[in-house]
Order: structure tokens, then C-alpha cells, then sequence
């Protein structure tokens, strides 16, 4: 079900353990043959593909494309909001849901930037309602969820998503060609976090020049339908099982 198809009635009468689904992408950066919509483009074809299987058990909200991209502020066409007033935007969201009634709430990603912060705010949304023992408060990224896509098609060579990638460059070669710009000239970018493994603060123009982080010259359509498709039935596995949570346990 789509939250914006219905009237308010149709809202306030669905179950209250419907989960609803809360997409969170971003506008950014990404290298010099994608468009700055890619993130959520992708997103928004992932829960498309996860919609039937769900049919009327899930409500998800139109997607919300201002993400946390401040490390990205260096390349034109970058839109941001800030690490603490993103924090607010998604505890706000969540609460909004709460409010009225609903008590299994998932944020699906499709930033790298935002799981930081999701995580945070699921995390203080806990925090706040920590006498609710009947609410399943989640953030999941679309590409973290188990999949290993290069063991069903040997033809991907990164193990990771990236940055504007063999992945993700692939995805949008399959959904929306006539973006992509000349991605056989982008040289390989390695990924990798020296200091590893303490988290280190970073930004994108310390790691790349040219924006993309990866290997976008591997890039096929027939690689990104193959993503679409493991993605998406990682989604659908991964709400499937908020579904049949049983309200209370820890475990589901």
C-alpha cells in the first residue's frame, strides 16, 4: 500500500502492526556519469520491486530524498541536511507514525551516509518509548541485508557497494540509460579506509578526485537487472520477517 493513495480514514483503520516502511535516499554527488538523483532512483526501484510480493500486508511512505550527504558538500549538486538536523528529521518522521497508532516502523536506506545517523535515531526513538515493549523500531540498507550478489553472477567483481560503481552504475545502466555519461573512462578509485579498523572521519574529496569510489568501467545492464533482482528479494525476506514478528519477543 502506498501511504499517499489513501485517505486519512484508510490510514487510521489499517492495523496498527502494519509495518510501514519509511525510504531514505539522498541527492549527491556521484562522479562525473551519474545523475545526483542516483541514490534515490535506485531505492525507489528496489521497493518498487518489493511491493507485490508484500501487497496489502506493508504501508510504505513516498520517499524521502534530502539525506546526510555533508561529506560529499565538495562537488556540485550536493543537497544535505546536516548530521543533527537529519537526526531530528527521521526521529520526527518516526514519531509521526507513532503517533498515530502504528507500532512496527523500518526505515529502508539507499545512502550510505544516512546509516549512521538512522541507526542513532532508532536508537533514541527506543530510548523515548522504552516502556513500549510492542514497538519494532528498524534500519536496514538495501545492500546490507546478507546478499552476496558476486556468488549468483560471478561477472561482478566488486564485493561491496560502492560509490557511483560497478554497482551502482550497472543499476542505473538497466533503469535509466540515457543518465549515464561516459562511464568506461572513469579509472578505478580502490575503496578502503586506512586506520582501519577505527572509524575515521572523512570526506569524499580526500578519497576520490573525480567522486566515484570503485571500478564504474565493469558497469553492465545485465549486471544491474541482477542487482535489482537480489536486492529486491532481500527486501522483501527482510519484511517479510517484520511481518510475522510476534509483537513482543526479542527475537521475532
Amino acid at each position: 500500500m502506498d501511504l499517499i493513495e489513501l485517505s486519512w480514514p484508510a490510514v487510521a483503520a489499517l492495523p496498527k502492526d502494519t509495518p510501514v516502511v519509511i525510504p531514505i535516499a539522498a541527492v549527491e554527488q556521484h562522479g562525473h556519469h551519474l545523475p545526483v538523483f542516483t541514490d534515490s532512483l535506485l531505492l525507489g526501484e528496489v521497493l518498487r520491486r518489493a511491493r507485490e510480493p508484500l501487497a496489502s500486508r506493508v504501508l510504505f511512505a513516498p520517499l524521502m530524498w534530502l539525506g546526510n550527504s555533508d561529506h560529499h558538500l565538495d562537488f556540485a549538486g550536493t543537497v544535505s541536511a546536516a548530521p543533527r538536523t537529519y537526526l531530528d528529521l527521521l526521529n520526527g518522521l518516526a514519531e509521526n507514525f507513532v503517533q498515530h497508532g502504528f507500532r512496527r516502523l523500518v526505515f529502508v536506506n539507499g545512502h550510505g551516509g544516512n546509516d549512521v545517523p538512522g541507526r542513532q535515531a532508532v536508537f533514541e526513538l527506543r530510548q523515548r518509548h522504552r516502556q513500549r515493549d510492542d514497538l519494532l523500531l528498524l534500519l536496514a540498507t538495501y545492500w546490507s541485508l546478507g546478499a552476496k550478489p558476486w556468488e549468483s553472477n560471478p561477472a561482478l567483481q566488486q564485493r561491496a557497494m560502492g560509490h557511483a560503481c560497478e554497482w551502482e552504475t550497472s543499476m542505473i545502466l538497466r533503469l535509466a540509460p540515457q543518465l549515464v555519461g561516459n562511464y568506461r573512462a572513469a579509472a578505478p578509485v580502490e575503496p578502503g579506509m586506512p586506520f582501519s579498523p577505527a572509524s575515521r572521519g572523512w570526506i569524499t574529496r580526500e578519497r576520490t578526485a573525480a567522486g566515484h569510489i570503485g571500478s564504474p568501467h565493469l558497469a553492465t545492464a545485465e549486471k544491474g537487472e541482477h542487482l535489482f533482482s537480489v536486492f529486491a528479494a532481500d527486501v522483501v525476506g527482510f519484511l517479510e520477517r517484520v511481518v510475522r514478528w510476534d509483537g513482543r519477543s526479542w527475537n521475532g
